[in-house]
This record gives C-alpha cells, structure tokens and sequence, in this order.
C-alpha cells in the first residue's frame, strides 16, 4: 500500500524568503520535528544530483536516509528521493505567491515494503501528523524572524 501525504500551509513572508530558508538542508534539523542531524555528501550549493545524509528519529526509532535532488526550480520546487534508507520515499516542496505571503506544500510518497508495507496505514497517519508540525514549526520560525 503506497503512502502519500500532502500537507500545506500559508506563510506570512515573501516567496523567495520561505524558499531559500526551507530549500537549504542545513535548517532542517530547525523546522523538522524529527530531524537531528544532516551532512551534505556532495558540496553546496543545492542543485540537481546534489546528496544528504540525514539522521531523524521516527516512532521511537533512530533512522538514516540519503536524500538525492531530482528537480529544483528555485522559489518553486524541490524534489527530493531517498537514494538508501529504511523505505523508497520522494519528498516534494513547492512554494506559490498568494496574497498572505507564500504558500508551501510538503507532500511525502513512497512503497513501504517487508514489514513496514503492513503498517503503512499507522505509518502515514504519523507522517502527516509531524509533516503538519513540520510546517507548523516552519511558519512559526519564519514569522517570528527566528530564522
């Protein structure tokens, strides 16, 4: 069973300003509720083929992951997909202008697969609920100038 969760919020600061903040891995650990920790493999800046190692703790358990960037439009999109880890997984940030600021959307799809496949509907329900702290935690930072 795929796993697919999009959460979105609204953001009071200009487009680019959210993009930049949210596009560079080395803030993660900052707005990610799960997040400890993230090591470039590849040199900065972002691009297309750019590699992070990040270490996260997720339902009690400690993971690693290598995200590789598929596509980065910058003030638009960034896609990103897990090159090793615990389950195939795609992460996909977008940002638009709305009249209240920037609107951000954060989707995660993947297969989870052996014994995470038979989980997957308690899986997604935790994914959405910290993607949607996430964002919380992304807006709130933004907002308040504490990035």
């Amino acid at each position: 069973m795929p796993v697919d969760v999009l959460v979105e919020t609204v953001i009071d600061r200009p487009v680019e300003e959210v993009a930049a903040y949210a596009s560079d891995p080395r803030h993660a650990p900052e707005w990610y509720v799960n997040i400890q920790s993230i090591q470039w493999r590849t040199e900065p800046p972002l691009v297309v083929g750019s590699e992070m190692d990040f270490v996260a703790r997720f339902l009690g358990r400690r993971i690693s992951y290598t995200y590789r960037v598929t596509a980065f439009v910058p003030a638009e999109r960034l896609a990103m997909s897990t090159a090793q880890g615990p389950f195939p997984m795609e992460t996909t940030y977008t940002w638009e202008p709305v009249e209240a600021g920037t609107r951000m959307t954060l989707r995660n799809t993947g297969e989870p697969s052996g014994f995470a496949r038979l989980g997957a509907g308690v899986l997604e329900s935790a994914m959405r609920r910290s993607t949607t702290q996430d964002l919380a935690r992304l807006k709130a930072n933004l907002e308040s100038g504490r990035s």
